[in-house]
């Protein structure tokens, strides 16, 4: 079955901004100057993305927040809006040199608070919503080290298994392709974002991804974030949860 549903893949680049219209709210995440992940906006001087991101993998420490920029709709050179960063805050439980598990997997999630609100006709953030479940459609919007200069859409995959707050799917990624949002792909109205991509990784032998699921995890970066923001500013409560034991073989990011 894993099968046959990871080889129902397909990727579109939407190297046009005709192609990449209604998604221009996902990005491309700088970290560093060498390094980047995929990000997309929830509120307006928001952005949701992986947790692991934040971290230097040459020296485990968090990348300082100056150092990361969020490139809006990146396409061939140019983005739909440029934002520095003003602060990050991780998943409370997360540990980036922890065991590369379902528990490292849930909790790999994070929020990044803009300088300044995009606030651009073109760019909507997206709502988030519940984790489908199994069988469910889902799709990716990403960016790749092989297709780094265009965001790619990948419709066709579904959740072949839930566990432990941790969803694996069918859909195709590669380095990069982290903190992707993952979208409910069912037809009505506007896609919602339900997990975020945290690793690949192998299932009887096919390639799969490993996202994190919302439900919880997501309250708790939020609140974590309000602790740090200034009083009086407050962020919507968003919510979205899971189970089953799959022996996915995790590859670290």
């Amino acid at each position: 079955m894993i099968g046959a549903l990871a080889s129902a893949q397909s990727l579109f680049s939407m190297e046009s901004a005709e192609d990449g219209r209604r998604w221009e709210a996902v990005g491309r995440l700088e970290i560093g100057g060498d390094a980047f992940c995929t990000g997309a906006l929830i509120a307006p001087q928001v952005v949701l993305t992986a947790a692991h991101c934040l971290f230097d993998p040459a020296t485990g420490a968090q990348v300082p927040a100056e150092d990361i920029q969020f490139l809006a709709g990146w396409r061939n050179g140019r983005a739909a809006a440029y934002r520095r960063v003003h602060r990050t805050v991780a998943h409370p439980d997360y540990v980036y040199s922890g065991p590369p598990n379902a528990e490292r997997v849930r909790n790999d999630l994070a929020l990044i608070e803009l300088q300044h609100p995009i606030r651009n006709t073109t760019i909507t953030p997206f709502e988030t919503g519940h984790e489908p479940g199994i069988g469910g459609r889902v799709g990716v919007v990403s960016y790749a080290h092989n297709r780094s200069e265009a965001p790619s859409l990948q419709e066709l995959c579904k959740v072949l298994a839930r566990q432990k707050g941790m969803l694996v799917l069918s859909c195709a990624v590669d380095f990069g392709a982290s903190g992707s949002p993952v979208f409910r792909m069912d037809g009505t109205g506007m896609p919602r974002i339900v997990s975020v991509v945290s690793s690949k990784a192998e299932a009887d032998g096919k390639a799969v991804a490993l996202g994190t699921g919302l439900d919880g995890p997501l309250q708790q970066v939020m609140e974590a974030l309000r602790e740090k923001q200034n009083p009086g500013a407050g962020l919507e409560r968003l919510t979205a949860g899971s189970r089953r034991d799959t022996g996915a073989k995790f590859i670290r990011p």
